[in-house]
């Protein structure tokens, strides 16, 4: 086996209807998990990850927590079936949302302690999103200085900045619906692809504020503890460090960019590495493909693959 070992956790975008629920069938670990879920949040989420409609799962406030959850409930089916061994893991990493999942495995939160929170900052997301129209595109093509030139030359008094740093060459912006707009446009004359991306709001950037400020008090109130693996931060891209640093960061990340590229950039360096990526989908996989397309990523998106 590899010498280093690490699991990586989607976030928002990677749900579809059905994840999970080959799973759920075929381990009592991962069944725990949902039954667990739907006891917490008081409603069927199994039902929605199994069965849709992929409206209902697709919206921020049930997409989070039914990530989280399927993440989770791969995970603990991995450890059961010997595919993973926790002891072995050397860092955790998600996408966004998926950092409070990387949290909980590394003992940060119990399961259904982050399970509030994510359902809690789902909320308080689509809230914010619905306050103020906006939006997110990606470009692809750009590094980051010709992307915060374009976020300037795009923004013309609102707000447009850069949310996510995916990949190289593939970077998404968020920012009013109008310079949403104009982003395409100005991309376009530069040069680069650019794709309008079919979402509630614009994550990961100012309008998210009000979301952030009632995080806060949410993560003020939850009890942590220092994570017993490494996890790495979406806002910097290093190692989290103490409990309130640790909170602080998870607000932050509401509104600031999500550094995954870099992140991604210090994992890959171990070349003898064994990366791991949880269900849902296989997002993350194609991410780590455009920065070493030779990269073996174990993509645990269902049974047949756990079971590979």
């Amino acid at each position: 086996m590899a010498a280093l070992t690490f699991i990586l956790c989607p976030g928002q975008g990677a749900q579809a209807a059905g994840m999970g629920k080959d799973f759920f069938e075929s381990s009592p670990a991962a069944r725990e998990t949902f039954q667990s879920a739907n006891r917490v949040l008081g409603y069927d989420l199994a039902a929605l990850c199994f069965g849709g409609p992929e409206e209902k799962l697709n919206a921020t406030d049930s997409a989070q927590p039914a990530i989280y959850a399927t993440s989770v409930a791969c995970f603990r089916a991995a450890v059961a079936a010997g595919r993973i061994d926790p002891a072995a893991v050397t860092a955790y990493a998600g996408l966004s949302l998926g950092e409070y999942t990387a949290l909980h495995l590394a003992g940060v939160f119990s399961f259904e302690d982050g399970l509030k929170l994510v359902a809690a900052r789902g909320r308080y997301m689509q809230d914010a999103a619905l306050a103020t129209p906006s939006s997110m595109v990606a470009i692809m093509g750009a590094d980051e200085p010709a992307i915060n030139k374009l976020c300037a030359d795009a923004a013309a008094g609102e707000v447009l900045v850069p949310a996510n740093f995916n990949a190289p060459g593939q970077i998404v912006v968020s920012g009013s619906v109008a310079a949403c707009d104009r982003a395409l446009k100005v991309a376009e004359a530069a040069g680069f692809k650019a794709v309008a991306l079919k979402v509630a709001g614009a994550f990961h950037s100012p309008i998210m504020q009000s979301g952030a400020d009632k995080m806060r008090v949410e993560l003020e109130k939850a009890t942590f503890s220092a994570p017993t693996t490494t996890v790495y931060s979406n806002v910097t891209a290093k190692p989290h460090g103490d409990v309130a640093s640790i909170k602080g960061l998870l607000v932050d990340q509401i509104v600031k960019s999500v550094r995954w590229a870099d992140t991604m950039q210090t994992l890959v360096a171990n070349a003898d590495a064994r990366f791991v990526e949880l269900a849902p989908g296989r997002t993350l996989a194609g991410l780590a493909k455009r920065i070493n397309r030779r990269l073996p990523i174990e993509s645990l998106e269902n049974v047949a693959a756990l079971n590979a």
